[in-house]
């Protein structure tokens, strides 16, 4: 489904996602993650970091999930609060997010 937006008398079409889908979009992520990573996602002073980085984007999705799950630092895990399909979820998406 598309919108179409005037802009200066052109017609421009915008691609639309389905719902709120992406990571910022996901209530899972709104619920579990926001708290500490904001909710773009671009990290919070004093909290977690940004999830759209070098550093992120670097990471496999195997690592990714292991600090998702199990934690790391001053992340708690989540093994026991979110699904298993809810983590791979929240992996895909920040990887999707890294690619733009």
């Amino acid at each position: 489904m598309a919108s179409v937006f005037l802009l200066c008398g052109f017609a421009l079409a915008a691609a639309q996602t389905p719902g709120n889908a992406g990571l910022t979009g996901s209530s899972v992520f709104q619920k579990n993650c926001a708290k500490c990573h904001g909710k773009t996602a671009e990290g919070r002073h004093f909290g977690g970091p940004s999830l759209v980085s070098g550093k992120v984007a670097a990471m496999s999705a195997g690592d990714v999930r292991a600090i998702i799950a199990d934690g790391k630092g001053h992340m708690p895990k989540f093994a026991d609060k979110l699904t298993s399909s809810q983590i791979d979820e929240l992996v895909q998406q920040i990887e999707a997010l890294n690619k733009k």
